[in-house]
């Protein structure tokens, strides 16, 4: 083996290692498995060229958990048979216990949100998504009209790379039954991922013509 060939064998081994550890460092349940699919990847090439087999067969193995892990939550990423949408008030303690164990990731994501509205404010709709006993977002509406303005759309970090949110708008029924004819994303959110959902920008913001969106 020549020097060229050693040199790249090892930046291959250290880069798989460095990625094996960076993957294992991620709170979203997706990144870590991609991230750890691709170490595991990269550490088949190099144990294979060096003839180290029983670590590259226990990598083949993790290889194919993390692949069958990536297909399952891709299948699950829209399914309503995963997540339950959950109405509860306001003022429910749960909610409040949510949201201040998220407050500086909330705060991260909707800076304009104040939870403090939650006991001031009338026409107020607060909705947890669950996956199991799982918390995985909150959404709160605050009704001007019948136009329902999305003050939070909250997403916990193990399931960033998700939008559980969009459950709460497929309950097309649910909101109209509350007399809403329009859903309005709030202006000021970070990273919103409404395109693709049945909303239309306006603005800032986007919005959910209730109307035209499909009954769960």
């Amino acid at each position: 083996m020549n020097l060229l060939t050693e040199h790249w064998l090892d930046l291959l081994g250290w880069g798989g290692s460095a990625l094996l550890v960076t993957s294992l460092l991620q709170a979203r349940v997706l990144r870590f498995r991609v991230l750890n699919l691709i170490a595991c990847l990269t550490l088949i090439v190099f144990n294979t060229a060096l003839g180290i087999w029983p670590m590259a067969a226990m990598n083949v193995v993790l290889a194919s958990i993390n692949l069958w892990f990536i297909t399952r939550l891709l299948r699950q990423q829209h399914d309503e048979g995963v997540f339950d949408v959950l109405e509860t008030r306001p003022d429910d303690t749960y909610l409040g216990h949510v949201l201040r164990v998220h407050a500086a990731d909330i705060k991260r994501f909707q800076p304009d949100f104040d939870p403090a509205m939650l006991v001031s404010r009338p026409g107020l709709f607060t909705f947890l998504v669950q996956r199991g006993l799982e918390t995985v977002g909150v959404v709160v509406m605050e009704t001007e009209g019948r136009t329902a303005n999305v003050r939070l759309d909250y997403v916990t970090p193990r399931f960033r790379n998700f939008s559980p949110g969009e459950f709460v708008w497929r309950q097309s029924g649910l909101l109209r039954a509350k007399g809403l004819d329009r859903v309005v994303s709030p202006p000021e959110m970070v990273d919103a991922y409404y395109e693709g959902l049945g909303f239309h920008r306006e603005g800032a913001s986007f919005v959910l013509e209730l109307g035209q969106a499909g009954s769960s």
